[in-house]
């Protein structure tokens, strides 16, 4: 198993999981007060499809890349799970949906949005 170990780089030890400070955003409730919230607080909303793999890939690598001290409330939102929110995230702050998708809130509104690769392009601290 060395020989592998060392072709892969893997470890006998796990690694330590990045654990991030997501709110789960459930209810079309709940956009109301994002919105309250984002007069004094940027809020962002990462819409995830739990069936996606690119979906998938995107949010671990978003995971990976968060900064943790970032000054900004995170929410998650299962839109297979939770279809009305996602569809109503969409008409409240006017941003066509796509799957994944990130959305940065101040003031009332959708200041910037990416979808897809492009989410971890976007440069979170010019927005906190």
């Amino acid at each position: 198993m060395g020989l592998f170990n060392k072709l892969f780089n893997s470890s006998s030890e796990p690694k330590e999981e990045k654990i991030l400070p997501w709110q789960a955003l459930t209810s079309v409730n709940q956009l109301a007060e994002i919105e309250k919230r984002s007069q004094s607080k940027t809020q962002l909303v990462f819409k995830h499809s739990t069936r996606c793999g690119i979906s998938r890939m995107v949010m671990n690598q978003f995971v990976s890349m968060y900064a943790i001290d970032i000054n900004a409330d995170l929410y998650y939102l299962d839109l297979l799970n939770y279809r009305d929110v996602s569809n109503e995230t969409g008409y409240k702050f006017q941003v066509l949906h796509q799957s994944p998708q990130l959305l940065i809130i101040r003031n009332g509104v959708a200041v910037a949005h990416a979808s897809h690769g492009a989410i971890n392009e976007l440069e979170l601290a010019k927005f906190v």
